[in-house]
């Protein structure tokens, strides 16, 4: 028999066995399409001779329990409270920030760039940075020290808190509900 109409004619058995597995006709229905979909774009992978109504069973049985485990993470936000309280910071200050960023790290001294690179980019301890240096550690933490401090007046810094939103789009990161509390 052809493998395309052998398909269609597992149509109603393959409905039953959706219904049964999600309780609701307008699902099964839907589970059923998506199963023949993938079902119709993989047929070259099925192998003739063996049973054609296990396999699609088989894709329909993963397809519901694959949807299952993907809306357990998913959350119901019917009257959009959820989505309200987030917020993103915009992207393009944070690439205009990032371009300031490299170019004064450009304008440390080579030493010291080095040294913020090992300990604030890649992580390292103090002592690794100063063996990969070859000097001690406390020339490494001057160095850092040191480099902290020239891009920071490279760049304007006087405080941490001029790091992240900027006065206009604060409002649209902060939830109302704190910035209710706070005015």
């Amino acid at each position: 028999m052809n493998p395309r109409k052998e398909l269609l004619e597992h149509m109603p058995n393959m409905r039953a066995f959706a219904i049964s597995l999600c309780g609701r006709a307008d699902r099964a229905d839907d589970l059923v399409q998506d199963t023949l979909v993938k079902a119709w774009t993989k047929l070259d992978t099925f192998e003739p001779g063996t049973n054609m109504r296990a396999w699609l069973f088989t894709i329909l049985r993963n397809a519901y329990y694959s949807e299952l485990r993907k809306r357990r993470r998913e959350v119901e936000d019917a009257d959009g409270a959820m989505a309200a309280t987030l917020a993103t910071h915009p992207e393009q200050d944070g690439h205009m920030d990032f371009s300031d960023f490299r170019t004064a790290l450009d304008r440390l001294p080579p030493d010291q760039r080095e040294a913020l690179i090992l300990i604030g980019a890649s992580g390292m301890s103090y002592e690794e940075a100063a063996e990969i240096c070859d000097c001690a550690v406390g020339t490494v933490k001057s160095r850092v020290n040191r480099a902290r401090l020239r891009l920071a007046e490279i760049m304007s810094v006087e405080s941490g808190a001029e790091f992240g939103p900027d006065s206009t789009s604060q409002p649209i990161v902060t939830p109302r509900s704190a910035s209710r509390s706070v005015a």
